[in-house]
């Protein structure tokens, strides 16, 4: 299994290619994973192609199987889908996960992978890393049943979250974006949609996923009285003004970060990474989140496709790329 892969690398501000990649053999205990998908996870992905996370995280903001460094060159990407071709016989022929750069062929610890369920198709499990920070953001946010939940940015992650508090008994759930097309989304997942000037105020729990700082000040407008609004955008090296006059300390609002990097306090006694993505990858048995996927690309035009996401990301949602199956 060794020989030459392709990876796709950004190789400076606004600019990648796909590049030679040796691999030589596996090492014990490795498997080998053959891609068949991947997904851009646009938000963090964007600003990575932009050069634009900031010096003071350039370590905290590596991805796990990561090469070279910020701001570039780089090779970034958490949300690969493969086939098994060496490894153990319980793995082998098997289409795992895994967090991974996007790259044709690559070798990884059998521990880092993890079977996608037979119930759920392997080209949709490139959504495991995003709905994931859902899962977390959903934790973080403590939403109860019978709550008035509004979601401000109806992006990959956004709807996710949107869609997992509205399983919840008795939520009210309203996705809140700039882009009129993202009602029918959120009929699909089971709530409500509004745009920033119908939205309605009052709301038990905000949780905010727009990438704006526009999106939180609306945030802080929508929450009611003693409301925890959740800050789950990453906004790279932009500023975020934020108005803190006003309302917000008659209203008593907490403001609470959300970052899928750690579990919530009020889970770490039982959970650990390993089961919070098997409930992802379990949770995406779900249909409805096929439409979450709203575009495809061949890995050799991903150069040309990260420039046009991240300079008119226009109706995208999770972008998938697809690999040769030769």
């Amino acid at each position: 299994m060794s020989g030459q892969a392709h990876a796709f690398w950004v190789t400076g501000p606004g600019t990648g290619a796909i590049l030679p990649e040796p691999l030589a053999e596996p090492r014990p205990g490795e498997v080998t994973v053959r891609a068949c998908w991947s997904g851009i996870s646009r938000g963090t992905e964007s600003l990575v192609f932009a050069g634009r996370v900031p010096p003071s995280e350039w370590e905290r903001m590596r991805a796990p199987f990561q090469a070279g460094a910020f701001p570039a060159p780089v090779k970034y990407g958490y949300a690969s889908v493969g086939l098994v071709e060496a490894g153990p016989a319980e793995l082998l022929g098997r289409h795992v996960f895994v967090l991974f750069p996007h790259q044709t062929r690559y070798h990884v610890p059998a521990s880092a992978v993890r079977v996608v369920p037979d119930n759920v198709p392997p080209s949709r499990a490139v959504l495991a890393a995003n709905l994931e920070t859902a899962v977390n953001g959903i934790w973080d946010a403590a939403v109860q049943p019978g709550d008035r939940v509004t979601v401000i940015g109806g992006g990959t992650v956004g709807c996710l979250v949107t869609w997992l508090a509205a399983r919840i008994p008795g939520c009210e759930v309203t996705l809140v974006d700039v882009n009129p097309a993202r009602a029918g989304i959120a009929d699909s997942l089971g709530a409500a949609f509004a745009t920033p000037e119908t939205a309605i105020e009052g709301a038990d729990i905000v949780i905010h996923a727009s990438g704006h700082p526009a999106g939180l000040a609306l945030g802080l407008r929508l929450a009611g009285l003693e409301a925890r609004v959740v800050e789950m955008s990453w906004y790279g090296d932009t500023p975020v003004p934020l108005a803190l006059g006003g309302a917000f300390h008659a209203r008593r609002l907490s403001i609470l970060s959300s970052q899928v990097g750690r579990l919530p306090a009020t889970h770490q006694a039982r959970w650990d990474y390993d089961r919070r993505m098997q409930l992802a990858l379990r949770l995406l048995q779900e249909p409805a989140l096929e439409a979450l996927i709203t575009g495809e690309d061949d890995f050799d035009a991903l150069p040309a496709v990260m420039a046009r996401l991240t300079a008119a990301p226009g109706n995208a949602l999770c972008h998938r790329i697809r690999y040769s199956q030769d």
